[in-house]
């Protein structure tokens, strides 16, 4: 009889399916927070503009889960083959983010008051440290190599970089909500610039060495 390959032995087809329903959640996710925008039942542009901020939580959010899908996209092409610690990492990771229609529609429903930023700030840094968790395991187990490591530096410094402004979004709400999203809002521009003010500020220091 031939012996059937433990879940550690998988390759690139095991990988393609971990990659192929995290795809599915996500698509899933998004289509959620969609659907929490419900238009308004009387006519008229001044109705319409009452929904701003629930318009203004969905596109900061959806940027957000822009940013991990392709971060996760880029992340698997570093993975080599699947491992328990992959997986259960990888659903953790889906698990933080199936919290973010929810968190979401509250800031936007609540018109960013402090509760519900802190709130979403609390549900933005979930992911975060679920997906650093996620790399820390491809770094050990998937693709090494002068490439692939300086892919986990540069990613790893913004990853960490990224959760501490979620943390100092926190005491910020405090003072005013509006600074709470304002650091929220960097860590999506801090993703979106392809070599960001954290790279140069550590390059010299990091050097060939791992953080």
């Amino acid at each position: 009889m031939t012996e059937t390959a433990p879940p550690e032995s998988e390759g690139r087809p095991g990988i393609g399916r971990v990659e192929a329903f995290s795809d599915g959640v996500v698509a899933i996710i998004v289509t959620i927070m969609v659907l929490e925008l419900h238009p308004p039942i009387s006519e008229g542009m001044d109705k319409l503009a009452t929904l701003w901020p629930v318009f203004l939580a969905y596109v900061l959010s959806y940027a957000y889960v822009a940013i991990y899908w392709v971060n996760h996209h880029r992340l698997f092409t570093h993975a080599t083959h699947v491992t328990n610690g992959l997986i259960w990492s990888n659903m953790l990771l889906l698990f933080a983010l199936s919290l973010v229609p929810f968190s979401t529609s509250y800031l936007g429903e609540h018109h960013f008051n402090r509760e519900a930023t802190l709130l979403y700030l609390a549900t933005m840094l979930l992911p975060s440290v679920a997906y650093m968790l996620l790399q820390s395991i491809i770094r050990r187990t998937g693709r090494q190599g002068p490439a692939a490591e300086a892919y986990y530096r540069s990613y790893g410094r913004k990853g960490r970089f990224a959760g501490l402004l979620y943390l100092a979004g926190i005491p910020l709400t405090f003072l005013s909500p509006w600074l709470g999203i304002a650091c929220a809002a960097l860590v999506a521009i801090l993703w979106f610039l392809p070599e960001g003010p954290v790279d140069r500020l550590f390059e010299g220091r990091a050097g060939h060495k791992a953080p």
